[in-house]
């Protein structure tokens, strides 16, 4: 089934060109569906980049999707066009009313700045409040799930003595998680993070339940049955250049950077990059809007703040 976005969004054109369905709003129209309806609070800098991935992943499974788009009001974002924003994105405010299946959070490059201290933390905050009645499921991604955890439950961040930047293997801890059914005994995510949670913070939280780590990038996700909240600290959604392109930056400003690990063949810059996160990374939006969303929300959104909690499998 496809997704629907906006008729001009730029991911149109970059998904049609992928072979994913893409329906514009003209033609959902003449069909009676009813679409989820997946909220994006996109925080990264370069927001048409992170629609596309996201847009992606979201158009790559069964069901039909209408994804809304929204930014903070309160940061004025440098790196993406103001008529790009005026013209697809809502502000909160336009928002706050209404009930969505699913809610994805995305990461964001202040993880040099305390919580308190990023200029739209408040502004955040009380969106992360609200998808506790507003949202189905809630899907946070890198800063976002450590803004997540924080927020919610307390959990802290911690400074690393280096930027975790590469390709990591993962496992399965929880075996019965249905977060990750079908998935490999060995799955590898990109990282690009300085700052870390620490296990024993998440285990000491009766609510909360480690599902996936890695023995390099630690914790990778989260799970928190009351508020049907999925916490993941890397960036499956990255795109095959994404590392590449972050490590030239760092590079050509001066910043202490080194090779992203497991990335090039042979960790040579001059080969190009090997991809070996996308089957996951499908797998894990399939499978969260498949088991968290699609099967557990009511067909009537307005019912939402009366569902009842189901378990994780």
């Amino acid at each position: 089934m496809p997704i629907k976005i906006p008729d001009h969004l730029p991911a149109v054109d970059v998904l049609r060109n992928e072979n994913i369905f893409v329906m514009t709003q003209l033609r959902a129209t003449t069909q009676d569906i009813r679409p989820l309806q997946i909220l994006l609070v996109n925080l990264m800098p370069k927001k048409i980049v992170t629609e596309i991935q996201f847009a992606r992943l979201l158009g790559n499974t069964s069901l039909q999707i209408e994804l809304e788009l929204v930014a903070p009001k309160s940061h004025t974002s440098l790196n993406t066009p103001p008529e790009h924003l005026s013209a697809f994105y809502k502000s909160f405010s336009d928002v706050r009313d209404r009930n969505f299946d699913g809610c994805i959070i995305t990461g964001a490059p202040v993880e040099h700045l305390p919580f308190e201290k990023v200029d739209y933390w408040d502004e955040l905050c009380e969106i992360m409040e609200w998808t506790k009645k507003h949202v189905h499921s809630t899907f946070h991604i890198c800063w976002g799930a450590q803004a997540g955890l924080y927020y919610h439950y307390g959990i802290g961040k911690y400074g690393l003595s280096e930027k975790l930047f590469g390709v990591y293997p993962h496992m399965v801890e929880y075996k019965r998680s249905i977060l990750f059914r079908g998935f490999d005994d060995v799955f590898y995510v990109p990282h690009s993070r300085h700052t870390t949670v620490h296990r024993e913070d998440i285990e000491a939280c009766p609510d909360l339940h480690i599902l996936a780590s890695s023995p390099q990038a630690g914790v990778y996700a989260v799970y928190a049955k009351k508020h049907k909240q999925i916490f993941v600290t890397g960036h499956s959604e990255y795109d095959a250049d994404t590392l590449q392109q972050e490590y030239l930056r760092d590079l050509q400003a001066g910043k202490p950077i080194h090779i992203p690990e497991h990335y090039y063949p042979g960790d040579d810059p001059a080969n190009p990059p090997q991809v070996t996160w996308r089957s996951h990374a499908n797998l894990l939006f399939c499978n969260w809007l498949n088991y968290f969303v699609y099967q557990t929300t009511p067909f009537d959104l307005s019912q939402i703040p009366d569902r009842e909690q189901t378990e994780e499998e």
